[in-house]
């Protein structure tokens, strides 16, 4: 039997991990021969270039003056089964329980049982939506009429079970990174427009949500900044990116804080950053500090959801309770202040990248799990490898 799979994806397109994660496997499974659709509200800010084997449907809201809200639920259900249909589509993977499991579980009906759904959790949907008493049966529901369910660490996957009490199996599948670009050396130009030569760079990435604890951000910088010369870069936007700004006001930093609002290509500023600051109240995964190390950065951040299964404290970053700015800073300075301890800190993180969050070994995961909610074989496995020419047109 023929392995190459006919995978729908459904995610939101637009900045945040989940959608990055989802942007990326579509990109390796299609690489590895699977014909990938992407069916979303736009094309997501991740798949760039032409890529062979993918494919993009985009799904329309008809603003019919019946409905307070145009209803994307039922617009992005009715496409899934569209193109499912269309296309002879093997599954779909869905990322977040809400609403796109649900709008999976709703084409499946239309469908057939012959359509599978793979549900991947990344952590919004259950660290905030989950504990919702109006959403939880609905999420539960999601989680129960799946035929597979993945969560991106073993610290969400417990908190899943313990917050909707789900019997449904979940496997754990930890997001990913393809550490070959984030390998390459940074650009000295770039960085001279930050930082000089003798400046320390420090960089946070994230949707500035109240979670993210962006002021403490700001406060371990002042720290830092007060006894070795530093800059820090701020990437991304959201609703705490006033209060980062005027914090840095009233701290008189404006000359040495940047805010570079969303950027599509975050490999470039990490490969520049000698330090990434993650002190965020909830992370589910960490996504920001398995790019940072990918490039050889080490990471600051807090014990706080899957972020200790990232990072491993004392060999590729440090780690310090919720809050703890002032351990936090002090994390950092021993790592700015000793070459050796940066240099065996950097090494260590790219290792860890690589050797247990590689794309390839990621893709092998999910692709078990597909072939086992298809019932299909492995068996005659596609001779597709990934095509090393860095301009390519091929994916």
């Amino acid at each position: 039997m023929n392995r190459v799979l006919k995978i729908g994806i459904a995610c939101y397109p637009t900045l945040g991990g989940s959608g990055v994660v989802a942007t990326e496997l579509g990109k390796l499974l299609a690489e590895r021969g699977h014909e990938i659709h992407f069916i979303t509200e736009s094309v997501p800010f991740r798949l760039g270039k032409f890529h062979k084997n993918i494919f993009f449907h985009q799904v329309e809201v008809i603003d019919y003056h019946v409905f307070r809200y145009p209803p994307y639920d039922l617009a992005l259900a009715n496409k899934l089964a569209q193109v499912a249909k269309l296309e002879g589509l093997d599954l779909l993977h869905v990322h977040y329980a809400v609403p796109h499991a649900i709008c999976a579980y709703l084409a499946k009906q239309m469908v057939g049982e012959q359509l599978k759904v793979v549900t991947t959790l990344h952590g919004t949907d259950i660290t905030i939506l989950g504990n919702d008493p109006s959403l939880k049966d609905l999420i539960r529901l999601a989680i129960h009429q799946s035929d597979a369910v993945t969560a991106v660490s073993k610290d969400l996957l417990l908190e899943t079970i313990a917050v909707l009490g789900v019997e449904t199996p979940i496997d754990l599948v930890y997001n990913f990174v393809d550490p070959v670009p984030y390998g390459e050396a940074g650009c000295p130009d770039l960085r001279s427009h930050y930082a000089a030569p003798h400046e320390k760079l420090l960089v946070h990435m994230s949707n500035f949500r109240p979670v993210k604890r962006v002021l403490d951000v700001v406060d371990i910088f002042a720290r830092v900044q007060a006894e070795v010369p530093a800059k820090l870069l701020f990437v991304g936007e959201g609703p705490e990116l006033a209060k980062a700004n005027a914090r840095v006001t009233e701290l008189g930093l404006q000359e040495r804080v940047f805010f570079l609002g969303k950027q599509e290509n975050v490999t470039d500023i990490l490969r520049i950053a000698d330090l990434a600051l993650l002190p965020s109240e909830k992370e589910s995964f960490g996504l920001v500090a398995l790019e940072a190390m990918a490039a050889g950065v080490p990471t600051i951040g807090s014990e706080a959801g899957g972020i200790p299964e990232v990072i491993a404290h004392g060999e590729t970053g440090f780690l310090a309770p919720v809050g703890q700015t002032e351990q936090m800073a002090a994390y950092a300075l021993a790592l700015l202040r000793n070459a050796s301890l940066y240099s065996r800190f950097s090494e260590a993180a790219a290792q860890r990248a690589e050797r247990l969050f590689s794309a390839d070994a990621i893709a092998l995961q999910y692709e078990d799990i597909y072939y086992r909610v298809t019932g299909r074989s492995k068996a005659a496995a596609s001779t597709s490898t990934r095509c090393g020419a860095t301009d390519c047109m091929c994916g």
